[in-house]
């Protein structure tokens, strides 16, 4: 987060009224029109704190902006300056009262700004399309002034993703591609006797990032720190020079026939190597020359640079090393054999080079794209993906997005193996989550179907009900293994240390194993002694962020289970709900949240297999039978009684008996007796209505289908509405809750007096899902529900 005195600034600037900050641009305009120095500087950056502060575009004097776009056009200007104006002008867009064109541009690094504000106009005219040609343009004609096309790389790149126009492409692929062809053929070690690069012939030897010295310039391995102009072939422009690679091979109108160009160009020569000395097509050309400057960049990748930003530089060329050759590969297959090799000793490099995960992401998409042809090392590859670099990466935001979106987008073309590995691996890819929660939630909810099968289920739902739990573990994790001076200032385990010792505990290892695997391990551990300990961290933000993404993915875990669940599967789950309802990590409205979606699954597995409540008799006693349950069960509780009420009966379950109908019975009404006489305290709270609504329903379900249970509760249900009446002081509702519990025991006690029709209200046959059963004047639904409502309304002095 920002610090005290950057907070204060940005406050500042959000509370500028619209009249300030005009008589500011006005100041900002006289000082654009003298000699530009100090104050000017000073008060560009002031007036771009001012307007990216806020979410909404400020307005500026049209005078202000003409002079910004003035000072961004002029040859003589400042880059410093140039650079802030692009910046102001970019926040402003999109705006009416720009006027910028790409032609008023007298070099490659004013173009790029200009170019960069016109892209933020969002191509309301066409401003992609005319940067694109003007870059077009500048790239296929020699610059006079020696500037460098490098500045217009990120442009390039960016145009590619944004204009997906074919006249577009058509006309920009060839001279884009060509002068990349350029570049990258004069950095062949065997350049074609016609080929002709005089600024880049030199005598001497270009310094690299691993410090040795080569006599080509166009390396990927050459700094750019040198006197020469710097060369798009180097770090800094290899990766983007990839993207408009991979865009170009990838786009179908690229043209393939036109020769024209070829004819006495500077650009008519490949390497000998490549294509020995013939005349290539423009799409061939560019993937003969990108496949072999590729494979030199991936060769050349072993020599370490010294210095942490060349290093990183290198790795983000191979990356796009890989994906290039990964596309070539697709488009001709011949590329793939010549491919292996190299790819092959990059994977033995990897496995010893420290910060090469993305690299590593890539090589996995090349293998998976190849199938049987590139199968031989892809184990080994998977397995670190799937294995070590979620458990050791897992606070990486971009490694954490990037593998997960490998997982979707690639989940129906995984083979058995590879899909068997990563199921089994759901407990490493659950770190990403707990630790990534809100930006990779839609993700997951995506993953969860291809992740869940019969055999990982139960163990799945746990880890899903654990996640904040996980959360807080690998925050731990995290701080243990960092050095004091790592630590951030608002690390939470300097002030609650017993988290931490709890950590690194030998009484306790055993359960973090658990919580941190790497693989399914087949079996389930109670964790509520580590709810216990992490309790303090439960306030944390991350671990409150973790537990608001649980309920969403439970929904989604529950609709791709219920897809196979069997009867054995369905039962596991029922009874996982009743347990782990009551064991959850307390995280403020995180228990609540849980037992709304518990519930409203519980149902539903009750639906899918109306045995269940026979077959879990003694569970459901358990929950239903307890006066502790309202606390700690919460909704789950409603819905177990109403499930008792719906699905106890011999039409759902032959097995069911009248002795099982009275063992409930009396449980159910032990429990409305203690709820609704004893007085609320710390052990016993306020019973919701609803539980009562239900409890009072139920029993009279189950009365109805033992009749000799009919006068007790018909007396209950007397006193319930005498209750409601002249209440005790325990027994204080709302005026709706309390209504709403005399209407329902009014409603009960009007039905009993009738038992037949009681009966034919509470256990409908299952006749009732047969369409001639709502047809038939004389059995529909509708006529008997009219004729009980007349009788209640009769019952209860309403005019009939």
């Amino acid at each position: 987060m920002f610090t005290a005195a950057a907070e204060n600034l940005l406050h500042q600037a959000r509370e500028i009224q619209d009249e300030e900050l005009g008589r500011f641009c006005a100041g900002v305009s006289k000082l654009l029109q003298e000699a530009p120095g100090p104050a000017t500087v000073d008060a560009l950056q002031r007036l771009f704190l001012i307007v990216s502060a806020t979410k909404y575009p400020r307005r500026l004097e049209k005078s202000c902006v003409d002079l910004l776009q003035t000072t961004l056009c002029q040859p003589s200007c400042p880059e410093q300056l140039q650079v802030l104006c692009a910046a102001i002008l970019r926040e402003m867009s999109p705006s009416d009262s720009l006027t910028l064109s790409c032609e008023h541009a007298q070099n490659t690094q004013q173009l790029s700004l200009v170019a960069s504000v016109l892209l933020a106009q969002g191509d309301r005219r066409q401003e992609v399309r005319s940067v694109g040609q003007r870059i077009c343009t500048v790239l296929e004609s020699r610059q006079l002034d020696g500037s460098s096309p490098r500045p217009l790389l990120p442009i390039v790149s960016k145009t590619t993703l944004t204009c997906s126009a074919r006249s577009w492409w058509t006309g920009s692929a060839t001279p884009v591609s060509s002068r990349g062809l350029h570049t990258r053929g004069a950095s062949s070690p065997h350049p074609g006797p016609g080929s002709r690069a005089p600024s880049l012939r030199w005598t001497g030897q270009w310094p690299q990032t691993s410090s040795q010295c080569c006599p080509r310039a166009n390396t990927s391995q050459r700094t750019s720190g040198s006197t020469c102009r710097p060369s798009p072939c180097c770090g800094p422009g290899c990766c983007t020079a990839g993207l408009w690679t991979r865009g170009a091979l990838a786009q179908p109108c690229f043209p393939t026939d036109d020769r024209s160009e070829l004819e006495g160009s500077t650009l008519s020569v490949l390497s000998a190597a490549s294509t020995a000395s013939r005349l290539l097509p423009p799409r061939e050309r560019l993937r003969e020359v990108a496949f072999e400057y590729c494979q030199r960049l991936l060769e050349q990748s072993n020599r370490r640079a010294l210095r942490k930003g060349d290093s990183d530089l290198q790795k983000a060329c191979v990356v796009e090393a890989v994906l290039v050759v990964d596309v070539l590969c697709r488009q001709e297959p011949s590329f793939l054999y010549r491919a292996l090799s190299c790819l092959k000793a990059l994977h033995a490099q990897l496995g010893t080079d420290e910060g090469s995960e993305r690299a590593l992401l890539a090589l996995a998409q090349f293998f998976l794209n190849h199938g049987e042809a590139a199968v031989v090392g892809a184990d080994a590859v998977y397995q670190r993906l799937f294995t070590r670099l979620p458990a050791e990466h897992f606070h990486s935001p971009v490694l954490a997005f990037e593998v997960v979106r490998f997982c979707v987008d690639n989940l129906g073309l995984f083979p058995s193996p590879l899909l068997g590995l990563l199921k089994s691996s759901f407990p490493n890819l659950f770190k990403l989550l707990a630790w990534h929660s809100a930006p990779l939630t839609s993700e997951f909810v995506v993953l969860l179907p291809g992740l869940v099968d019969a055999s990982l289920a139960v163990e799945m739902l746990h880890a899903l009900l654990d996640l904040p739990c996980l959360t807080a573990a690998l925050d731990l994790q995290l701080r243990n293994s960092a050095t004091p001076s790592d630590r951030p200032l608002w690390d939470t385990s300097l002030r609650t240390p017993s988290c931490l010792e709890a950590f690194r505990s030998p009484q306790f290892q055993g359960l973090f194993q658990h919580l941190l695997r790497t693989k399914a391990s087949g079996s389930v551990e109670r964790l509520t002694p580590l709810h216990q300990l992490l309790q303090p961290m439960s306030s944390c933000a991350r671990v409150v962020q973790c537990a608001q993404a649980v309920p969403t993915l439970l929904h989604a875990f529950f609709a791709a289970v219920t897809q196979f669940a069997d009867g054995a599967l369905t039962n596991q789950l029922a009874l996982l709900i009743l347990e782990r309802s009551d064991s959850l990590y307390q995280v403020a409205g995180f228990e609540a949240r849980v037992h709304r979606v518990l519930s409203g699954q519980l149902l539903v597995l009750c639906q899918q297999k109306p045995a269940l409540v026979v077959e879990l008799a003694r569970e459901l006693l358990g929950v239903g039978g307890s006066v502790s349950s309202i606390r700690s069960h919460g909704s789950v509780l409603t819905c177990v009684v109403w499930a008792v009420g719906e699905y106890l009966s011999v039409a759902c379950d032959r097995r069911c008996t009248v002795e099982q109908i009275n063992k409930f019975f009396e449980a159910l009404e032990a429990l409305l007796f203690e709820v609704t006489q004893s007085r609320p305290s710390a052990d016993l709270p306020r019973c919701p209505p609803q539980v009562i609504t239900g409890l009072m329903t139920t029993l009279t379900k189950l009365a109805s289908r033992s009749q000799d249970l009919i006068p007790r509760v018909s007396l209950f249900l007397s006193k319930m509405r005498t209750l409601t009446q002249n209440p005790v002081p325990g027994f204080a509702h709302q005026e709706e809750g309390t209504e709403a519990i005399r209407t329902r025991a009014t409603e009960l006690l009007t039905l009993l007096k009738m038992p037949s029709v009681a009966q034919f209200v509470f256990t409908p046959s299952a006749d009732v899902c047969h369409p001639r059963y709502h047809r038939d004047t004389n059995t529909a639904l509708p006529l008997a529900l009219r004729t009980v409502s007349r009788l209640v309304e009769k019952e209860a002095g309403q005019p009939g």
